[in-house]
């Protein structure tokens, strides 16, 4: 099997391998073998590709799509590198207001599987990025949903203090006030 699934603290999230194969001219991959991510308890289908280039400093997020739009979602990033967050946003769940953050690069290959109920987000480290990710739903504005990057009650560590945001993002709600 081309990729190691590691199962991560929060209940859902799984840390992606996929096994690299270097040689003089650089290296190749399967990045997504839809058979190997079933067996490991993947969805089985991604209907959505997401695509997004950023500068060092930028942060995006905290996002997610609820209801019948709720989105699992396979990310990866292909050109340098971010700080990738998950944020357990699952009122139910034993670890609500917890979060995990994964270093993705381009050099690590690393990919991060997040099942619907987690708001996601990424620091951009390097001085570009390139992030992918494949969605189990399509994007719908009428579910859209996000909590701002700095919530006292998530606390990520992301490491800046005036990262560069967009002007939505800045205007996201608070955990305590957020539609989920």
């Amino acid at each position: 099997m081309p990729f190691e699934f590691e199962k991560l603290e929060l209940e859902g999230l799984i840390l992606v391998k996929p096994r690299v194969f270097p040689d003089a001219r650089g290296w190749a991959m399967e990045s997504y073998k839809r058979s190997d991510y079933v067996k490991a308890g993947f969805p089985a289908d991604f209907v959505q590709d997401n695509h997004s280039r950023s500068v060092k400093g930028v942060l995006r997020g905290l996002h997610y799509q609820r209801g019948a739009a709720a989105q699992g979602k396979l990310v990866r990033c292909t050109v340098g590198a971010v700080l990738d967050v998950a944020a357990d946003i699952r009122p139910a769940s034993p670890t609500f207001r917890k979060w995990v953050a994964v270093e993705l690069s381009a050099e690590n290959a690393l990919q991060l599987y997040l099942p619907p109920g987690f708001a996601h987000g990424f620091l951009t480290l390097s001085d570009t990025a390139e992030v992918l990710y494949k969605c189990t739903a399509e994007y719908s504005p009428a579910d859209e949903g996000g909590i701002r990057w700095d919530d006292p009650e998530i606390a990520v560590k992301w490491g800046v203090s005036a990262p560069a945001i967009s002007a939505r993002d800045a205007g996201l709600p608070f955990l305590k006030d957020a539609v989920l």
